[in-house]
């Protein structure tokens, strides 16, 4: 039965040094053991510093991504306002009878 980790949060001076070890030369898997960091993680910030400089979640969308973080947030604007209107319909309803 394997135990898990605690969650480590990491600055972003901290993942710029690491990628710039890696970018001096060291190997990744010397990396990953003396900083003890997982595989993946240190593999997403090479990937993200590659693509476009930043490691910000939201700096790092695709076009696809981007699009449907919009998409949905008007949906939810719009489900609101349709709640509003349907709620003023019920309290004006009342009102003429």
């Amino acid at each position: 039965m394997s135990t898990r980790r605690p969650r480590r949060t990491y600055t972003e001076a901290f993942k710029k040094q690491i990628v710039e070890l890696h970018k001096a030369g060291k190997a990744r898997k010397e990396i990953i053991e003396e900083y003890d960091l997982t595989g993946s993680a240190f593999d997403k910030w090479v990937r993200q510093h590659n693509q476009t400089g930043s490691f910000k979640e939201k700096d790092n969308l695709t076009p696809e991504q981007k699009e449907l973080k919009e998409l949905r947030k008007a949906n939810t604007q719009l489900q609101m306002e349709n709640d509003i209107l349907k709620q003023a319909a019920l309290i004006f309803g009342r009102e003429s009878k």
